[in-house]
């Protein structure tokens, strides 16, 4: 283990989706939401991966979206939270990965995770009681391809060339025992934002398995955690909750016909089951300040999905999160923040916010 210890970064996920049919004006509102995160200073823009189209959108080919938000960007990172790697071919795969790697100036972060549509299984001829095992086999292909090691046949490397993903690479994972495997392939780990079929709140359910990731963790370079959340500041509560409200509702009754939500959940049940944080930036802050999971994250990737708000609010939000919400919980851009101390080397990994964020003794 070195004595670097990570900073704290800020992230955004979009699922890409608008609030009509109008596809091309949601894909150019995705795109311009990586303009302005890459303008106030967020470290990484992450997509998540949908071959079944989602309300408004969804982004089934999230690589060549992130190979043209590298050409519109300068600086922020970009990844996937996550493609869905059992329904892709590794070996292409990782000839997108290192295509965009290349163009965007080595900005790649690659997250990968199983996917949970039996109809997208079915439509790409893929077996889903299978799903963890294709992605443990699709995986290390993908690594040995990253790796410039020879795949499918000797002799065999993709081009371009790509650059070091040791450090890049990232899975989702839904269990302790999940989180410790990713551990045990060196993979950085990805926490959703809401634990489906739990009834405790999500950061109760989730410390447990950054706990397992964090002792698994056998690598000469720390682990990074990224803390996916539900995050949407306005100007007060109610106007947050005037954007988000029906939205979250409408997806938690959704989430009741498949099992993930108890049936009949009030509007205020839906935005704890989602665990979600809204209202006024001191509120959110103070929020975040009680999350279990924050203190040992590396990285806040902040959501508003399953809400869809307009693009202005949208930017307002991200907006508010970069200048407001991030930086009271210990944030700094890049071109701004101070270099991390370097001392003796430890096991534990940095908390997001060593100065503001205490350990918390409920969930939220």
């Amino acid at each position: 283990m070195t004595s670097e210890r990570p900073r704290f970064r800020l992230g955004f996920l979009t699922h890409v989706q608008g609030r009509d049919q109008d596809i091309a004006r949601t894909y150019r509102n995705a795109q311009e939401l990586f303009v302005v995160a890459d303008e106030l200073g967020f470290d990484v823009g992450w997509v998540a991966q949908h071959h079944v189209a989602l309300g408004g959108g969804g982004l089934s080919s999230p690589w060549t979206f992130l190979a043209h938000a590298a050409a519109r960007t300068t600086r922020i990172r970009l990844g996937t939270a996550v493609t869905v790697l059992p329904l892709e071919d590794p070996v292409r795969l990782a000839e997108d990965i290192a295509t965009v790697d290349t163009l965007s100036g080595g900005r790649v972060e690659i997250g990968v995770g199983s996917g949970s549509s039996g109809l997208e299984y079915a439509a790409f001829g893929k077996d889903a009681a299978r799903k963890r095992e294709l992605t443990s086999e699709n995986l290390h292909v993908l690594r040995q391809a990253l790796a410039q090691g020879d795949v499918g046949t000797p002799d065999f490397r993709i081009q371009p060339r790509p650059g070091d993903f040791d450090r890049r690479v990232w899975q989702g994972v839904f269990s302790a025992q999940g989180a410790a495997y990713a551990a045990s392939r060196g993979s950085n780990l990805l926490l959703n934002r809401a634990a489906y079929g739990f009834d405790v709140p999500t950061d109760e359910v989730q410390r447990p398995w950054a706990d397992a990731f964090l002792a698994a963790w056998d690598q000469p370079h720390r682990p990074r955690i990224g803390l996916s959340r539900f995050v949407f500041p306005a100007k007060d509560r109610r106007t947050a909750l005037r954007t988000i409200g029906d939205d979250v509702h409408r997806a938690a009754l959704r989430m009741a016909e498949s099992g993930a939500f108890p049936q009949g959940l009030g509007a205020d049940e839906a935005l704890r089951r989602f665990h979600t944080f809204y209202g006024h930036p001191d509120e959110i802050v103070e929020a975040l300040r009680q999350e279990q999971v924050l203190p040992v994250a590396t990285d806040l990737i902040t959501q508003f999905n399953p809400a869809v708000p307009d693009h202005d609010a949208a930017v307002r939000a991200l907006e508010l999160i970069a200048t407001e919400v991030a930086p009271a919980l210990g944030w700094k851009p890049a071109h701004t923040a101070e270099p991390a101390p370097v001392g003796p080397a430890s096991v534990e990994p940095a908390p997001v916010s060593p100065t503001s964020v205490r350990p918390a003794s409920a969930g939220v």
